[in-house]
């Protein structure tokens, strides 16, 4: 009986790691957003098969610990963009303007 259930479960196999992953440093560290929905898939991917082999316990504490990285990378983020803010509100500098040449007359 055991055995078949072991059969039926989805096995978690490297390259679903090395995805999330590598997913994961393009979004967080890189900042480029275009891999966000490939950060979702295969972390949601890796959630689903993890979850078929953890017990209730070991599933909800794993995902108060993911709430909790998140938590940490938005306020990351926010404070980011405040100190952002700020350095542009100090200056006085305007946007540069791109005046054209009309050498054709018009």
């Amino acid at each position: 009986m055991e055995s078949q259930i072991e059969e039926q479960l989805e096995k978690i196999m490297p390259e679903d790691l090395a995805r999330t992953f590598e997913s994961a440093y393009h979004v967080l560290v890189k900042g480029d957003h275009d891999h966000i929905d490939d950060l979702l898939k295969h972390g949601g991917t890796l959630l689903k098969k993890a979850a078929q082999r953890f017990t209730p316990t070991q599933l909800i504490l794993g995902i108060a610990a993911l709430a909790a990285v998140a938590v940490v990378v938005v306020n990351r983020s926010m404070d980011h963009a405040d100190d952002s803010e700020a350095e542009d509100a100090g200056t006085s500098a305007e946007p540069v303007k791109d005046k054209k040449n009309k050498s054709n007359g018009e």
